[in-house]
């Protein structure tokens, strides 16, 4: 075997090089692995043919291919043939001879620690935000209620008596915006509850929402048990994912629910030894770019008719949960996965 393949066979960082036409020449072990492809498969084809999606321009992409020197794309979303999706930093390297290598550097774990550190400041700063409007909006809010209520029991015909009673119903309306933002105020009921229960129910509401034409495809795990949570509050921030699923997709479209038991994860500085994880896909536009990084704040939406509190509310009742929403996005593919620890009611809460 010739001693440079050798060595490239058992790197980690996934290494192509493409001959003068652009085409895969070569591919080692780690490439296989990370595109789910073989070699033979590989040989011949553009690079372009080898993935679903890379988010890079393909201007950018092609300058990085024929330029006349080397240089890296760092933190690019790649979705592989059969689903799969990886973080990768991507370095172009020309050769001599018109051949260029490529690597690609797998960055998954960085980025979901990234993601993760990201996403805990974001719902930090929301609920600071949040608490410190609540208490500046719902006193004077209260007080307007309260006068208008007084002048309506002093106002004689129904004319008039119509005005303080929008004045009443508008107080009450942005009370109520304002609870929802704050999430739940009081301690749910928790209980050992079957997780795939709640993604039934939430899935019939959102068949019934499409009128028909929402088609969900479930892939369940059996082997999940029973486990502990407030089954209330978690159907809702399961409803409220699918529901922007289903609002992406303009109520066209498949939703895909998928379950798996996995091992012991570290949470926000917490280990634990067994995670459930719910998948939830969407076969809508994918997220924009504009509020991609600004997801799980309250009210950020991309939508016209959003009111962009669905997702805040469901990281805010999985974060008591002590559990964390993972998001992947790319154009025809969105999906949302919620990590729960996976525990017995005999563990503290």
């Amino acid at each position: 075997m010739d001693l440079a393949v050798a060595i490239t066979d058992n790197l980690s960082t996934a290494v192509l090089v493409l001959d003068a036409n652009r085409t895969v020449e070569y591919a080692n072990s780690a490439a296989e692995q990370l595109l789910a492809l073989g070699q033979r498969r590989m040989q011949g084809c553009a690079i372009t043919d080898l993935y679903q999606h890379l988010s890079v321009e393909h201007s950018t992409l092609m300058a990085a291919l024929t330029g006349d020197q080397s240089q890296t794309l760092y933190a690019l979303s790649l979705a592989t043939l059969d689903g799969r999706h990886h973080t990768i930093d991507l370095s172009f390297s020309p050769l001599p001879d018109g051949n260029t290598i490529i690597e690609a550097r797998s960055i998954d774990q960085q980025h979901r620690i990234s993601q993760e550190l990201q996403q805990y400041a974001q719902h930090h700063a929301a609920q600071l935000l949040v608490r410190g409007l609540a208490h500046e909006i719902k006193n004077p809010l209260g007080g307007l209620r309260g006068a208008a209520q007084l002048l309506q029991m002093e106002l004689e015909g129904n004319e008039l008596q119509e005005f303080t009673g929008i004045i009443i119903e508008q107080a009450d309306r942005l009370r109520n915006l304002v609870d929802r933002l704050l999430g739940p105020q009081y301690p749910g009921q928790w209980q050992s509850t079957n997780v795939h229960r709640l993604l039934e129910s939430s899935s019939q509401l959102c068949i019934l929402e499409g009128e028909g034409s929402i088609e969900v495809e479930r892939d369940y795990d059996p082997s999940i048990p029973d486990f502990l949570m407030d089954a209330e509050q978690l159907e809702q921030a399961i409803l409220n994912i699918m529901r922007n699923g289903c609002q992406a997709m303009h109520n066209r479209g498949t939703l895909t629910v998928r379950t798996r038991s996995k091992g012991a994860m570290t949470i926000a500085g917490t280990r634990h030894r067994q995670i459930v994880a719910v998948t939830i896909a969407d076969t809508g536009p994918g997220i924009s770019s504009e509020v991609r990084d600004t997801l799980f704040y309250p009210m950020v939406t991309d939508k016209a008719d959003g009111s962009g509190l669905g997702l805040s509310i469901a990281q805010n009742i999985v974060s008591q949960h002590q559990g964390r929403i993972d998001v992947e996005s790319w154009p025809g593919h969105t999906e949302f996965t919620i990590y729960l620890p996976l525990r017995s009611t005999k563990e503290h809460v």
